[in-house]
């Protein structure tokens, strides 16, 4: 233990690696998908995406003039630190198509090396939808090798989504479907509309959830609730998800058809004013520890929270409450 909090405090340790350093050698499971790699190999590492990439590129080539289907918005002023991920294919409801995923894997990519970056808000451009899952027209076109390629990528930007280090909000003002639900359980918290739909339906269309969302559903609402869901790939409401679980909150749709939106920027703006350093070592506590035995997940704590005692932003907190006034945060 002494060797390990000696590497913590080596300079240019960064929290993530140095936890990392420490989880290998606690004790050995199989590590989380790299994002950078995983789009290479399918599981088990035997069909590599690079012909579906070439199969795709003269159609991407000929698309290269349309606009983007997900873009960045970098919110100023006050709300500076705040970034929406703006999903825009209006032509087809957001579905998750290849060129839409490859974009998202790239934005989301850049994301995770952003320190300046605070809260991450998803959510759509296209009224009455958060995104509609697969693009069956598209998955139609492909043969078992090249789908089961795709399925694979798309599983992987899930984890990209879930392993950014900064917390995550899904607004969602429309509708929330299969490939679409499963993003949003991907992000660490969702606010949605009162008329939003959710629903993993993909037994409806001879699937199974194959992005994450059988495994995140049960661990967000109970592994009977998520069963009962999956099973008759049941579509449920903004309240009904808030009772469930599935939602942090729920509110009323507005006239202008973004209220999960507003919300979920208030969510933000409560986020904000919090030490980011700490807001981003307790996101990798609770998420490291969820997945291991209490005893493993204590000492996962503990490793975190060396890492936040030399930060000045710990300092500045104690002397903010000495001294009766509001702390000015860093990030350092």
């Amino acid at each position: 233990m002494a060797t390990i909090l000696r590497r913590f405090a080596m300079p240019g340790c960064s929290s993530r690696r140095c936890l990392g350093v420490f989880l290998r050698e606690m004790h050995s499971r199989t590590s989380p998908l790299n994002p950078r790699d995983g789009p290479r190999l399918l599981a088990g590492g035997s069909i590599p995406l690079t012909a579906y990439s070439r199969t795709h590129s003269r159609w991407q080539h000929t698309k290269a003039a349309d606009p983007p289907e997900v873009e960045l918005h970098r919110l100023v002023g006050e709300d500076n630190g705040i970034v929406e991920v703006l999903m825009c294919r209006h032509k087809a409801r957001n579905a998750l198509g290849y060129v839409f995923v490859s974009q998202m894997r790239g934005l989301v990519s850049t994301l995770s090396e952003d320190s300046a970056v605070r809260v991450v808000i998803f959510r759509s451009l296209v009224p009455g939808v958060f995104c509609a899952g697969a693009d069956l027209k598209e998955r139609a076109r492909m043969n078992d090798a090249m789908s089961d390629s795709f399925v694979h990528m798309l599983r992987t930007l899930m984890t990209q989504i879930a392993s950014l280090p900064m917390p995550t909000i899904a607004a969602m003002d429309g509708a929330a479907l299969g490939g679409g639900l499963e993003m949003a359980l991907a992000c660490d918290l969702r606010t949605a509309a009162h008329s939003a739909q959710m629903g993993l339906i993909e037994t409806t269309r001879g699937l199974l959830p194959g992005a994450g969302g059988s495994q995140r559903l049960p661990r967000t609402v109970g592994m009977t609730l998520a069963k009962e869901l999956i099973y008759t790939g049941k579509r449920v409401g903004g309240q009904k998800a808030l009772e469930m679980g599935l939602v942090n909150r729920s509110v009323e749709q507005n006239e202008t058809g973004d209220a999960a939106l507003r919300e979920a920027l208030s969510l933000a703006r409560e986020i904000l004013p919090q030490a980011p350093i700490a807001v981003r070592l307790a996101k990798e506590a609770m998420d490291r520890g969820i997945e291991v035995d209490i005893t493993s997940a204590m000492k996962i704590e503990k490793m975190c929270y060396a890492l936040v005692i030399p930060t000045k932003d710990r300092r500045e907190g104690m002397d903010a409450f000495i001294e009766k006034r509001p702390p000015r945060y860093t990030g350092q």
